[in-house]
């Protein structure tokens, strides 16, 4: 696909995600990788509803600028998820609400923090580690992802948000959306038994359904 195509597409996810409320202000934050190994992403301090193609940032395999806007301030992030994962080509990262809210909470396992409500769940998160809090901006926080990123593709980093990869833009999307959903879905029900999926159900989506980066 084409850098001008890929710079539109990640123009209109953004404004997508900003009017359903998952991103809000100035958080969040969206690129991809081209198959040259170089980096889109969306600059520092834009507010993802309002993204101008022309201006998004351009960085070389090494998260040098080439062009556009500063980046991110969390680039860092996304380049340690990319050079972890070697067939994932888009990272989104939210501050979306209620996955931000989960990551707060004392009573969840740091391994596994949503319990497996869906199938979809299962089958576009898998297992979702809780990342230790780290400042925003902390350089420390790439090497913490680091640790995770070889064996997740969807990491929740506490007080913070999370951070999802994806073969693509549009996989990486849904990915983060079904988190988002399903967090909801946990906190609503949150102290209530649960019927979840058992262990068995689990291991043969997780067989049937790979995950995709």
């Amino acid at each position: 696909m084409s850098q001008s195509k890929l710079r539109e597409q990640i123009s209109a996810l953004g404004a997508s995600m900003y009017a359903r409320g998952l991103t809000h202000g100035s958080t969040g934050n969206i690129s991809v990788r081209l198959e040259d190994g170089s980096y889109l992403m969306t600059p520092t301090g834009s507010n993802l509803g309002a993204l101008d193609p022309a201006r998004l940032s351009h960085l070389d395999a090494q998260g040098m600028p080439i062009s556009g806007d500063k980046p991110t301030k969390e680039s860092f992030l996304h380049i340690a998820m990319y050079e972890e994962r070697p067939r994932c080509h888009a990272v989104v990262h939210l501050h979306s609400s209620s996955s931000t809210a989960v990551s707060v909470l004392q009573d969840v396992d740091p391994d596994n923090v949503l319990p497996p409500l869906t199938a979809y769940y299962v089958m576009r998160i898998g297992s979702l580690p809780l990342v230790p809090y780290y400042a925003p901006g902390d350089l420390s926080l790439a090497d913490a992802v680091r640790r995770y990123a070889g064996r997740h593709h969807a990491l929740l980093l506490a007080n913070h948000g999370p951070v999802v990869g994806g073969s693509s833009l549009s996989a990486a999307a849904d990915a983060v959306e079904e988190l988002e959903a399903t967090a909801k879905l946990h906190l609503t029900l949150h102290g209530r038994a649960c019927r979840c999926l058992s262990d068995e159900q689990v291991a043969q989506l997780r067989e049937k359904f790979p995950v995709d980066c």
